[in-house]
């Protein structure tokens, strides 16, 4: 180690840098800074051991590839000091800068700014907190009269075009609007099709998309199902009215809108975003990483922004968002697929469901990993709101419940009858002819129509009056929206039965007739599929009691199966419907 205590070498680090991409690109201050920094070394007697670079780097953070390269070098020893330009390059924290100062100190390395005006003594650092806090004053009166300007320029009805464009929009030359990309909104129309009007589900719309070759969204490698649950739910691709539009924009933004038109939304201010610092540790003492809360704001807040339509029938994009209501991705908590999860695992004291936990511990310097299902209501919100402390381990409960539903597609006779009775069930749900209501709610829409052309008509003539316009056309509004959601109502009904016997006919032609030793090979994500299309649910109750029902259910006993039983935290019992001898696991049954 090259010493530093005067009889050799003084070794310095010059340290620069920039707070934006701009910056970075064009080389903006960085020559300058280690320029100024080499001539300050030299006159000082350094020899610069190396220069370090922070292009395009915020200094109110310390997770910086640049910085982490200087606390590695000081880290190793024989580093006198560390210069740069301004204090405010080191960082724009305060609390950053005696972070800094003091894991320097341990390695006998001081911290030198051009622009220091203290020295060690306490009237020098008081000089230096001044400017440091003057420093960070700046960056939050900047960072406050960036986000005015932006909260204006919505107001105003503008893009802020501080993000990536929607899939299937691209911006204006402004960068101030949204304009159609037309290649992308043919793929944002198709799936609002597939998934609105021909009912498929989100992981068949995937393959279609996959299959064909089409370009994914930007920075995605594939389509996935997260990507079109967004793309469904977002306003920007539902068509507006006018006065649906008018109703949530300024009047000055309303004024500039034609109001035989119809216009996406696009929400601004809608999501808040948190920043915070986590420390944690590394091979040369503890880095600093940024992790990212957002959250979502009150609706009050949220500032709409009127853009151009996406050319998508509302009936579809409704029915679109019908098809996957209550549908959620299941969880990959520890990089794993838990098939339990989507509403197959449920709590049997509060009837929530069960989530998927990811722990790790250390014992004897060996790291164990441990994967469980709890109660997502208690994990929320704690023991007050659910008593259900039980946590069957994954690896127990998942090959035990495919023990069992692998035992009963086995029994095809038992499978088939079950799902026969359940497709019965879903078809007497609803009283009457369900093809003669959709017609009487059909007609009751076309009527709504007319009376409002004809009210309309009214007005312009001056028979009746504009406040007498709004009120007849508000209880005309009302009606059409009580037909249109009977007539979502008895499309979702048809399709739930038209799925039900889809996923009869694949679990008897197709997982039904596998050898056994085919379906033990079956990946945990067709397992899941297949729970799904038997409507399996599992109930996990506190005493470790479980019970497993289905399209099965009534029919186990006439098969000999009893009860899901939990023995023990690591065993339990199953009784088979084909087999009198329990297996392995638990014990399953249909009733408590």
């Amino acid at each position: 180690m090259t010493s530093t205590n005067g009889h050799g070498p003084k070794r310095a680090i010059l340290y620069a840098r920039v707070s934006t991409d701009e910056q970075a690109r064009s080389g903006y201050s960085l020559a300058q800074q280690l320029e100024a920094l080499r001539d300050h070394a030299a006159r000082e007697g350094y020899e610069v051991l190396e220069e370090v670079k922070d292009a395009g780097q915020s200094g109110a953070t310390l997770s910086r590839p640049g910085m982490d390269r200087v606390r590695d070098l000081v880290a190793h020893g024989g580093v006198a000091v560390v210069f740069a330009q301004d204090r405010d390059r080191f960082a724009r924290e305060p609390a950053y800068h005696y972070l800094l100062r003091q894991e320097f100190e341990e390695y006998g390395t001081k911290m030198c700014a051009l622009n220091d005006r203290g020295d060690e003594s306490p009237e020098g650092e008081l000089t230096d907190g001044i400017l440091d806090q003057l420093a960070k004053f700046e960056r939050a009166k900047t960072a406050e009269r960036t986000r005015r300007g932006k909260l204006r320029k919505a107001r105003e009805g503008k893009v802020v075009g501080t993000h990536a464009a929607r899939y299937g929009f691209k911006f204006n030359t402004r960068k101030d609007a949204y304009e159609i990309n037309e290649a992308e909104m043919e793929v944002v129309r198709r799936i609002f099709y597939m998934v609105g009007a021909e009912g498929q589900s989100l992981r068949a719309v995937s393959n279609t998309l996959e299959r064909e070759g089409l370009p994914t969204p930007k920075r995605a490698k594939h389509w996935n199902r997260s990507f079109f649950r967004t793309c469904i739910s977002d306003d920007v691709y539902r068509p507006h009215t006018f006065e649906e539009v008018k109703a949530v924009v300024a009047p000055a933004v309303a004024a500039r809108l034609d109001s035989d038109r119809s216009y996406g939304i696009w929400w601004f201010n809608r999501l808040g975003h948190k920043v915070r610092q986590v420390s944690e540790p590394s091979a040369n003492g503890r880095r600093y990483r940024k992790s990212h809360d957002w959250y979502q704001k009150p609706k009050e807040e949220w500032i709409a922004v009127p853009v151009t339509d996406s050319g998508i029938p509302r009936e579809v994009v409704e029915a679109a968002r019908a098809a996957i209501e209550g549908n959620r991705r299941p969880a990959r908590a520890g990089r794993r697929f838990w098939e339990l999860t989507g509403r197959i695992a449920r709590c049997g004291e509060c009837g929530w469901t069960m989530c998927a936990t990811h722990s790790m511990s250390t014992k004897k310097g060996r790291i164990y990993a441990y994967d469980y299902y709890r109660c997502s209501n208690r994990d929320r919100y704690g023991l007050e709101a659910c008593a259900n402390s039980h946590k069957p381990r994954a690896d127990k409960l998942e090959p035990e419940v495919w023990s069992f539903v692998s035992n009963l597609l086995k029994t095809p006779n038992l499978l088939r009858a079950g799902l026969e009775r359940l497709i019965e069930e879903e078809r007497r749900a609803t009283h009457g002819n369900p093809s003669r209501e959709a017609e009487v709610w059909a007609t009751k829409l076309a009527e709504v129509d007319r009376k409002r052309s004809a009210y309309q008509d009214q007005q312009a003539e001056g028979l009746i009056t504009l406040d007498e316009l709004r009120s007849k056309l508000a209880v005309l509004e009302e009606t059409r929206d009580t037909a249109r959601r009977e007539l979502a109502a008895l499309k979702e009904h048809g399709k739930r039965i038209e799925h039900l016997e889809q996923d009869a006919n694949a679990l008897l032609e197709h997982y039904a007739s596998m050898v056994p030793e085919a379906l033990d090979g079956l990946t945990p994500e067709e397992r899941h599929r297949i729970y799904k299309m038997m409507r399996l649910k599992v109930t996990m109750y506190a005493d470790g009691l479980a019970e497993v029902s289905g399209a099965f259910d009534g029919l186990l006993d006439m098969q000999g199966a009893v009860s899901v039983k939990k023995e023990s935290t690591s065993s339990s019992t199953l009784t088979s419907p084909t087999s009198p001898c329990p297996a392995p696991g638990f014990t399953s049954s249909t009733s408590r």
